[in-house]
């Protein structure tokens, strides 16, 4: 079989109590035929133009000559390297597309100007960019795409000849990409963004960057009867109930790695997970763990395990050595599907709407906000060994160094708390900064987040103003050794990251988060300096 799960413990609680009413419901045979009243007459009017996705492999497949003969196209005019300008799903997905297929793609859904610039600089000459956007409003992807046009003009490259566009059918981004010359794929405009996987979003760049998409598409075909059929085994009930209905309630889902072939599956289903459920004060906050991670060793009682393994066996129902433990393992199309099926069950469990996102706009207001009027910089707390130190008014209270800021952010929490890790920073640059996790998670012995900024914001950043009000935040920035212009606006990537990591730490201060902010100056200096407050 394509897909396997086996649960224990509670997760099977859940199961056994909550699968059969699911199966009485007609509920996996409604979501295939795209019933909208699954989740209550509030949500039946998005839900119906949102459930696209249950049928992407069949609308996909004609998709697949027509992105492997551009890509023959391309090579026979140098062409060998496909760099991708997108946010969210539209990044998320065929990064590990690519990465489970060994495949190179440069991902930008990056807007510190030092990331950028190395993915200008690097190879131009053989280089087309794809742009995807549902809309194009996209202050990210819209920045990239400037960018890129600018370079290729000075190199003396037509933009046309190696701008590709992803977009819905009639959105502004089409229009003015028609305008330009540029080579459009229109998606299927009934799947959001982070359910389109298997729609062009996820296949151009995929495909272009070499992948056997028309492979993929069959994993994900072979797991959409089993899908569609009202059982007790069907897999994404039992997943949806694994993760949404123990008793009591674990709402907080980590997500392990363990023999999968699979790379980074973790971080998109993060998107999917936190954005979908995390709202009206509930939701499932997925934790993305290594097999060595502090949280593994301790028995948090509203901690969910999931490991994706090589093989989950032939038993749903499994003791798995008296661990109470989720395990999934299959193909990359298959767990697609799956973990599609499974969160929008999840939530109807959890009575809320797993297709909109209404807490992700504010942080994009704020920032609008910001590049708008560019207010004087609010002036650092203190600064420790060049660190300078900001923060909400409970944790710089009490705060006198580098070390009792942190603490003071940690003695927020509450037992069924969590820290989020916020690095507004090069992450090629600075990789080891997300060693700042582990650290966080031994110091506070409770469940740490980690998210480059801001490709989180259309991650987890729903489930952090939405979800349960139980995060504490740690936003790490550096000061840009250079600064990149964009063209036509009137700020630069460097202004544009800074008021993102403003803007979103205002809001979160708004809901009544603990913020604590830390800009490194000299990041590769500062680095020691916070890793030993943090020992």
């Amino acid at each position: 079989m394509s897909f396997r799960i086996s649960v224990s413990g509670s997760a099977a609680d859940a199961v056994r109590r909550v699968v059969p009413t699911l199966v009485e419901d007609l509920v996996a045979s409604s979501i295939t035929a795209q019933n909208p009243a699954l989740w209550g007459a509030d949500v039946e009017s998005e839900a119906g133009k949102r459930l696209g996705w249950t049928e992407s492999v069949a609308i996909s497949r004609p998709l697949v000559a027509e992105i492997n003969a551009l890509r023959e196209t391309l090579h026979a005019a140098g062409v060998t390297r496909i760099a991708l300008a997108g946010m969210g799903g539209s990044s998320l997905a065929p990064e590990v597309i690519t990465n489970t297929a060994g495949v190179n793609l440069t991902v930008l859904d990056a807007t510190d100007p030092g990331q950028v610039l190395a993915a200008l600089a690097d190879h131009l000459d053989s280089t087309a960019l794809v742009v995807s956007s549902k809309s194009g409003s996209t202050v990210e992807t819209d920045s990239q795409r400037r960018v890129f046009e600018r370079a290729f003009i000075a190199a003396g490259i037509d933009p046309a000849e190696r701008i590709i566009v992803v977009t819905d059918p009639g959105s502004p981004l089409e229009a003015s990409a028609r305008a330009a010359g540029y080579r459009v794929f229109n998606a299927d405009p009934n799947v959001g963004g982070r359910y389109s996987a298997l729609t062009a979003f996820g296949l151009v760049p995929s495909g272009l960057a070499g992948v056997d998409i028309g492979q993929l598409l069959g994993e994900a075909e072979s797991v959409l009867a089993t899908l569609a059929i009202d059982t007790l085994e069907n897999p994404g009930l039992v997943l949806g109930a694994a993760m949404a209905a123990a008793n009591p309630r674990r709402d907080k889902l980590a997500i392990v790695a363990d023999g999968t072939h699979i790379v980074g599956f973790a971080d998109w289903v993060e998107q999917l997970i936190a954005e979908s459920t995390g709202k009206l004060g509930t939701g499932i906050l997925p934790v993305v763990l290594d097999l060595n991670a502090p949280e593994l060793s301790t028995d948090l009682p509203d901690v969910q395990v999931v490991r994706v393994v090589a093989d989950a066996g032939d038993q749903v129902f499994s003791d798995q050595d008296g661990r109470d433990e989720i395990r999934v393992s299959g193909t990359l199309g298959a767990q697609f599907m799956v973990w599609e099926y499974a969160t929008v069950v999840a939530g109807r469990l959890l009575g809320i709407n797993p297709f909109d996102q209404p807490d992700v706009e504010s942080a994009k207001i704020a920032t609008r906000g910001l590049l708008d009027s560019r207010p004087t910089p609010e002036p650092a707390a203190f600064i420790a060994d060049g660190i300078e130190v900001r923060g909400t008014a409970h944790v710089i209270g009490a705060a006198s160094d580098l070390a009792s800021a942190i603490d003071a952010l940690l003695e927020e929490l509450g037992p069924d708390g969590y820290v989020a890790v916020q690095a507004y920073v090069n992450r090629l640059a600075l990789p080891q900064l997300a060693e700042v996790r582990s650290k966080l998670a031994t110091l506070s012995k409770r469940p740490v987040t980690f998210g480059w900024g801001p490709r989180f914001l259309h991650s987890t950043g729903q489930f952090h103003k939405g979800g349960t009000a139980t995060g504490v935040f740690l936003q790490i920035l550096t000061t840009p050794a250079e600064d990149l212009s964009i063209p036509e606006r009137p700020f630069t990537f460097g202004e544009l990251i800074q008021a993102q990591a403003s803007g979103d730490a205002s809001v979160l201060a708004e809901h009544g988060r603990p913020v604590l902010t830390l800009t490194l100056t000299a990041p590769a200096e500062n680095l020691d300096t916070l890793f030993e407050a943090l020992a």
